[in-house]
Formats: C-alpha cells, sequence, structure tokens
C-alpha cells in the first residue's frame, strides 16, 4: 500500500513542499491560515511522517522496521527474520519483531501497536483473515511475505511459486510409480497451501489420477496433528503409498509418525529444514532461497512505485532419498 508523501499533501493544500516541511516540523514563519490548510490536507490523506527516516536523515538514528510474523518458533519464520535483518542491515535499518501465533486478533494488535509507536514501514506474513482493515492506515507501508493478503486489491507482495512446487513434489512421486499420494496440509484459506494444494491436483490430474479427498488433509498446525493424521492414513484398507506435507511441520510429523511403523511409504516436504539431510533416507523437499525472499521484500517495501507489485521467488525440488522410495 502506498503512503501519502508530503509532496501529495502539498499539492492537496495548494502550497509548496518547502511549506509543507515547515509545518511539519513547526519551523516559524507560516501563517495561522496556511498551516490550517496544511493540516488540513494531512488529515484528508492520512500522511504520518515517518520519524524513523527523519531522525536517520539528520544522522541520529536508524530506520526502523517491523516484521510480522506467524510463529518465530518455527524455523521458517526464524530463518526469515535472520533474512530480513541482513537485509534491512545493508539499508542501516533496524528491525523489530513479532509474532501471532495463528491469532488474527493478535496480528492486528501487532500491526497498530508497531504503527502506534511510529513503525510505519512493515513486513508481513499475513493471517488468513480479512485485512481490509489496513485501508484504515494510509499512513503504513506494507509488504506481504509468502501469502497473499484476503480483502485487499491492492498489495505489494512476495510470495514462493507455490503452484509451481506442489506441481514438482507429486510429480516427483508420480514418477516413482505412486498413485495414491496423501496432502497434508495447512489452512487451505492461506493463498500459499491453497496454491501448493492445487499445484498437488494439477499433477494428478495431468497424470491421470483422480484425486481421492479421503486422502486429503487440512487444517494441520503442528506435527503432532500431522503425525496422528499419517497413522490415520497408513491404518486404512487401502492406505497412501506417499504423502506431500506443504510445510515443514507436516514433514516433521511424518517423520515422528513413521518412528514406529513398519511401513515406508515415500514423502516429499516443502520448506527445507535443519537435519534434514541427516535422516536416513534424507528429507526430499521442495525449497527456495529465504535470503531472495527476504531481500525482495526489504527492497519493495523501501522503494516505491505507482501500481502494486507481485515478485515470485522461485523453487526447487532436491532430492535426497525420501522421495524417491517406491511403492510397496
Amino acid at each position: 500500500m502506498r503512503k501519502p508523501t508530503m509532496a501529495d499533501v502539498a499539492r492537496h493544500a495548494g502550497v509548496s513542499l518547502k511549506t509543507v516541511s515547515r509545518v511539519v516540523n513547526q519551523e516559524p514563519h507560516v501563517s495561522a491560515s496556511v498551516q490550517q490548510r496544511v493540516h488540513a490536507a494531512i488529515s484528508a490523506l492520512g500522511f504520518r511522517r515517518n520519524e524513523a527516516a527523519s531522525r536517520l536523515a539528520r544522522g541520529a538514528t536508524m530506520l526502523t522496521i517491523g516484521l510480522i510474523m506467524e510463529n518465530i518458533s518455527n524455523e521458517f519464520y526464524s530463518r526469515l527474520a535472520a533474512a530480513v535483518e541482513a537485509a534491512a542491515g545493508e539499508h542501516e535499518a533496524l528491525v523489530v519483531f513479532g509474532s501471532y501465533e495463528e491469532r488474527p486478533e493478535r496480528e492486528r494488535m501487532l500491526i497498530e501497536s508497531m504503527y502506534g509507536r511510529g513503525v510505519d514501514s512493515l513486513i508481513i506474513v499475513p493471517s488468513a483473515a480479512d485485512h481490509g482493515w489496513l485501508a484504515e492506515h494510509p499512513g503504513l507501508t506494507t509488504v506481504f511475505v509468502d501469502r497473499v493478503p484476503a480483502g485487499l486489491d491492492r498489495a505489494d507482495v512476495v510470495a514462493l511459486d507455490d503452484v509451481r512446487g506442489g506441481l514438482m513434489a507429486t510429480e516427483h512421486l508420480l514418477a516413482r510409480g505412486h498413485r495414491r499420494i496423501a496432502l497434508i496440509s495447512d489452512d487451505d484459506e492461506l493463498s500459499s497451501v491453497h496454491d501448493r494444494a492445487a499445484g498437488y491436483r494439477s499433477a494428478l490430474r495431468a497424470a491421470g489420477v483422480p484425486v481421492d479427498e479421503s486422502l486429503v488433509v487440512r487444517g494441520v498446525f503442528d506435527p503432532w496433528r500431522a503425525g496422528h493424521e499419517v497413522t490415520r492414513l497408513l491404518s486404512q484398507p487401502d492406505p497412501p503409498t506417499a504423502f506431500f506435507a506443504t510445510n515443514n511441520r507436516a514433514a516433521i510429523g511424518i517423520l515422528q509418525a513413521l518412528r514406529e511403523r513398519p511401513e515406508r511409504p515415500a514423502y516429499v516436504g516443502f520448506d527445507d529444514f535443519a537435519l534434514a539431510d541427516v535422516f536416513n533416507p534424507g528429507v526430499t523437499v521442495v525449497r527456495y532461497d529465504v535470503r531472495r525472499l527476504a531481500r525482495s521484500a526489504v527492497d519493495l517495501l523501501l522503494g516505491s512505485a505507482p501500481e502494486p507489485r507481485l515478485v515470485r521467488v522461485p523453487v526447487e525440488l532436491v532430492a535426497r532419498g525420501s522421495g524417491e522410495l517406491p511403492p510397496p
């Protein structure tokens, strides 16, 4: 979302940019009537001076960027946070973090709290909730990462090529002879999860394999629940011979479920994670460059453009053994 600038205020008030600067900085020698016009324009446009940028221009302190994520304890988000911090550091910017832990009301509280404290440049991994309320804060500059926000017609977004990732993972399992491939997924209302599942379905259809909805699991947020669903599916009379996990938590849940079972189904995860290549077999994953994801988000946030931008970060499949197991 593009925030109004002092130039916008100047045009709206019919004064010079220098005059707006004087009013905003409370400098003398500006008539009361002009001040009134400028303040009226500021109110109408929702202009908010970027205090951090102003202080930076004076050499006083650093620009501050807010990063709001689902849960920083998840490896994906901790890696994203480190990468955003490194990319922001190249612009001499400081990053502050917040986690909303699957609670949209906490996500909104974090956004409004940061904004109220002068942090008006935010990178957000959005929840599945409607984000139309952000229109109430025209002075806020946002870039959304990993997911497309619901309820916003205009938004800068940096996302993965999720459809391609789901397609690649499923095609990989199909090429090994699997026809009963289960999907273990998160909230399907999240654009990333929806798109990965769309890639899964597209690959099955292209191979002439019907989508068996009894093998599709949605709404799995933690490894324990994923492991429970894997155990349930493997206990069916006609169990799946392979799994596609749409996030790292689901992949870890598959690993946990298989520890005590004799079956050795194939599986592919989306998101790489620590120790994925240590297991026997190693975990085959769809991975991507988190640093590129973060750098693209920071560049969009600190740049400007008249139209909203969508950046797609490519993905690749890394074969380590688990995705190459044949069906029994």
